[in-house]
């Protein structure tokens, strides 16, 4: 059995072999569905939990699609545009449901996502996705501190006991700091999204009473 170090420096090793796919290894040309499963499933592969998990599937992406977390394909084809905005969505899942992802995104597809027939702003959708995952390098590191931080913390709890108990309870300790740290993380972006549909539902009303008022 892994010593409770051990399975830290498993987890910090397991951090490290993620990274994200870059804008410049997405091709640049229209991509079938099944081209599409195949090169996030060769992209995505290190962050799957077991081998027979599926990144992407056909059907998640239909269903994607259908619940307008993602701008339909142009003849059944998927543009660089697709690609990126499929990645997020990838990440997002685990933690959001459709109708949060699709709150947060709505207003991006809508200006930047020229695939889906948004005007050119001079801001591309790939230049979002670039500025986004430049960020991922500093927050990796933050997020290996913190991780040892909270394991530390976890090996002061229940020095009472020793052996086999003290050491499965602190690793209990330190699953329920992170997974605390998940919750709360989560709570706060559902807050987020709450404000923007609020005030989505206030602009909406606002012009309403606008176009009313004209008549």
């Amino acid at each position: 059995m892994k010593t409770n170090e051990e399975r830290l420096q498993a987890l910090l090793s397991h951090l490290d072999s993620l990274t994200y796919i870059k804008p410049e290894e997405i091709p640049n040309i229209q991509l079938y569905m099944d081209q599409v499963t195949t090169f996030m499933e060769e992209h995505l592969s290190q962050a799957k939990r077991s081998p027979e998990d599926k990144v992407l599937t056909k059907t998640m992406i239909n269903n994607y699609a259908k619940n307008n977390l993602l701008p339909a394909p142009i003849k059944k084809k998927y543009s660089k545009e697709h690609m990126l905005m499929l990645i997020f969505i990838y990440y997002y899942k685990n933690v959001l449901s459709f109708h949060d992802i699709q709150q947060i995104f709505k207003p991006i597809t809508e200006k930047y996502f020229t695939s889906g027939g948004a005007k050119d702003t001079g801001r591309s959708f790939e230049s979002i996705y670039q500025e986004v995952f430049s960020l991922e390098k500093a927050q990796m590191e933050l997020l290996k501190e913190d991780i040892s931080d909270k394991f530390q913390s976890a090996q002061s709890t229940f020095t009472d006991l020793e052996g086999n108990d003290r050491e499965y309870l602190q690793l209990f300790s330190f699953i329920c700091q992170l997974s605390f740290d998940v919750y709360m993380k989560k709570q706060m972006i559902e807050a987020l999204v709450d404000q923007l549909c609020e005030e989505e539902a206030a602009s909406a009303a606002e012009r309403h009473g606008a176009d009313r008022a004209k008549k």
